[in-house]
């Protein structure tokens, strides 16, 4: 896909959808930042599910902290990976009040020294809570890019660079979003659903359902 056609599919996206958002529910950074956590091969349905107990007892780093592991654990363990996520969750608490007086930093290098937090979740919090016009590359956004041909890459990162050379600037901001809502609900990994797909005459893949 050139940079034209690249063009036209951001522009549908943003004709269709002006102000996408993340399903995640969250009322603060803090939220945010747990939310995206527990993510982490897990749907957003699910982390929906817990979280809203969750944040009624623990909906700040030091409140998170008081609960303690196994509190933590508790609330969590229907999402895949619950243990681990938990571990990660109170040792980032910790340092978010013995590093950050319980804020949460809003660099890069900030945000990746906290367990569990990788390029992609950095990214999410860079591009939600602090409106930078930043790529975060989950399976759907690798998954359409390289289907559609918008940015092949092996790896997240390649990818990533790819869309943010290839997306018009004016269109980087609400991205990220348009690529995942594209990817959960139009461009899927199993079943793609090509002939109700608004980029469907831009897209480069040579499987794709148009009759």
């Amino acid at each position: 896909m050139n940079r034209q056609q690249c063009r036209k599919a951001f522009e549908r996206f943003a004709a269709s959808n002006p102000t996408p958002a993340t399903e995640l529910r969250y009322s603060n950074h803090f939220e945010l930042l747990v939310a995206v956590l527990l993510s982490a091969q897990a749907t957003d349905k699910s982390v929906n599910l817990v979280t809203p107990a969750l944040f009624g007892v623990a909906g700040s780093p030091q409140a998170m902290l008081d609960l303690g592991l196994e509190g933590i654990e508790s609330h969590i363990r229907t999402i895949g990976l619950y243990k681990s996520k938990a571990r990660h969750l109170l040792a980032t608490c910790r340092i978010l009040v013995e590093q950050y007086a319980g804020q949460i930093p809003r660099h890069r290098q900030q945000l990746e020294g906290l367990p569990g937090v990788g390029r992609k979740t950095a990214n999410v919090i860079l591009n939600i809570a602090y409106g930078e016009p930043v790529m975060a590359v989950d399976t759907h956004i690798f998954r359409v890019a390289n289907r559609t041909g918008m940015a092949s890459g092996r790896t997240p990162r390649q990818v990533e660079d790819k869309l943010m050379r290839c997306i018009p600037a004016e269109f980087r901001l609400h991205a990220h979003h348009w690529l995942i809502l594209h990817g959960r609900y139009t461009c899927m990994a199993r079943k793609p659903r090509c002939t109700e797909c608004a980029i469907a005459d831009l897209c480069k893949w040579p499987e794709k359902t148009i009759t």
